[in-house]
């Protein structure tokens, strides 16, 4: 598919790349002039710079076959989210909206409009901001409700719960979802509190010295040098599925114990290894088949996609 870009002498602000420095030199010049259309036009801009570092942080995360890479086709595909990002700012009800009340805000109280790229990390939390709800929401059905079994149901029941949570914590999708099905046994054998009801824990963390949240207590599988024996254990419980997506990541995000594992991101097989060294879990087979159960959620994605 050939990608035409316009020329930057003919292409208005609203077309624009998103990288075009001319572009934004002239909406400083309109929004020096308090033109009504500058807010508009640079919370446009605003958001394609946005969404080109969501798109291109989505890319790193996703494993490359080695097929097709090469220069040519980098510079392909980073004209194409160039484009991308553009295409996808500017939507009713989008983090533009809020961005260009802001300005308009400052435009007309006469402080300074500042044009400059903006950071990715603030312009994750107004984004958050504005999304919030007023209130609380009460969980949906796929949060709290019964998950369905099977390896292609359970990826796509927890999709956006994983997708979620990999946006906020830098862990991919594909190896939360990877995990979760391998500790479940893709949904088959959940953990499940004293009264019979879910616990929606995911991942079998265990219910640590330093845990103050509900617990759930159960006889599992442990390894003691390599000899698997039974015993009663006590397990995080939470209110929703994607609660245990988000303690899961927080527990990756800020142990000291799993900083290597952090640092194998881009490899399936080198995340799945270091979890093992740092002893997620004694199995000793640990890394092997959680590395397969990661490769299997990526051939399911690539299936519904």
């Amino acid at each position: 598919m050939a990608l035409t870009l316009p020329p930057a002498s003919t292409a208005s602000s609203s077309n624009a790349l998103a990288v075009d420095v001319r572009s934004l030199n002239a909406l400083k010049f309109q929004a020096g002039q308090n033109a009504p259309q500058a807010a508009r036009e640079a919370a446009k801009q605003f958001e394609s710079l946005f969404m080109r570092e969501m798109i291109k942080s989505m890319r790193e995360a996703t494993m490359k076959s080695g097929l097709l890479d090469s220069a040519q086709g980098d510079l392909g595909t980073d004209l194409l989210d160039q484009q991308l990002s553009v295409q996808m700012s500017g939507a009713p009800g989008g983090l533009s909206e809020a961005i260009a009340r802001q300005l308009s805000q400052q435009i007309g109280g006469g402080g300074n409009v500042q044009l400059s790229p903006p950071s990715t990390v603030s312009l994750a939390a107004s984004s958050a901001r504005s999304a919030a709800p007023a209130g609380p929401v009460a969980p949906t059905a796929a949060a709290t409700g019964p998950a369905p079994k099977g390896r292609d149901q359970f990826v796509q029941h927890h999709g956006n719960a994983a997708a979620r949570v990999a946006q906020e914590s830098g862990l991919p999708a594909s190896y939360m979802l990877g995990q979760a099905g391998h500790e479940t046994g893709w949904g088959k054998s959940e953990i499940k509190n004293a009264d019979g009801s879910n616990s929606f824990n995911l991942f079998g963390i265990k219910a640590g010295k330093g845990w103050t949240g509900k617990v759930a207590e159960i006889t599992t599988t442990e390894y003691e040098n390599g000899v698997a024996r039974k015993v009663v254990a006590k397990f995080r419980a939470y209110d929703s599925y994607e609660d245990s997506f988000r303690d899961y990541a927080r527990l990756i995000n800020q142990s000291p114990r799993y900083e290597q594992a952090r640092a194998q991101v881009g490899s399936a097989v080198g995340y799945a290894t270091a979890l093992q060294k740092a002893g997620y879990a004694t199995d000793p087979a640990y890394a092997s088949k959680l590395s397969g159960a990661i490769q299997s959620v990526l051939r399911t994605q690539q299936a519904q996609a």
